[in-house]
């Protein structure tokens, strides 16, 4: 079925910055809305960052003007360029989007399985 799976998490200073990917992969008739979000310990998951099918963005309030969100619908892959960061970006970033199946005429949401973003020096 249909799967989605992060990667470029790891270990960054303050200030500095990493790039995120998340590829959809299985049987994909289409793909809607996609996004970021977050959670870190002892807090509820957050949405960081949406990209709709047409490229309208949002972005959580504490990351405008430092996080850039993208997509690249031929490689049924989302994006999330994080700059300046912040030891309170610390956190699992998950991905999300909305995907309809082959053959099914319903869309579903799904989850990755989340990627560890650590910002400490």
């Amino acid at each position: 079925q249909v799967q989605l799976m992060e990667s470029g998490g790891g270990l960054v200073q303050p200030g500095g910055s990493l790039r995120l990917s998340c590829v959809a992969s299985g049987n994909i008739f289409g793909i809607g809305a996609m996004g970021w979000y977050r959670q870190a310990p002892g807090k509820e998951r957050e949405l960081v960052a949406t990209i709709s099918s047409d490229d309208t963005t949002n972005y959580a309030d504490s990351v405008k003007g430092r996080f850039t969100i993208s997509r690249d619908n031929a490689k049924n892959t989302v994006y999330l360029q994080m700059n300046s960061l912040k030891s309170e970006d610390t956190a699992v970033y998950f991905c999300n989007a909305d995907v309809r199946p082959r053959w099914i005429t319903r869309w579903f949401n799904y989850w990755g399985q989340g990627t560890q973003v650590t910002v400490s020096s």
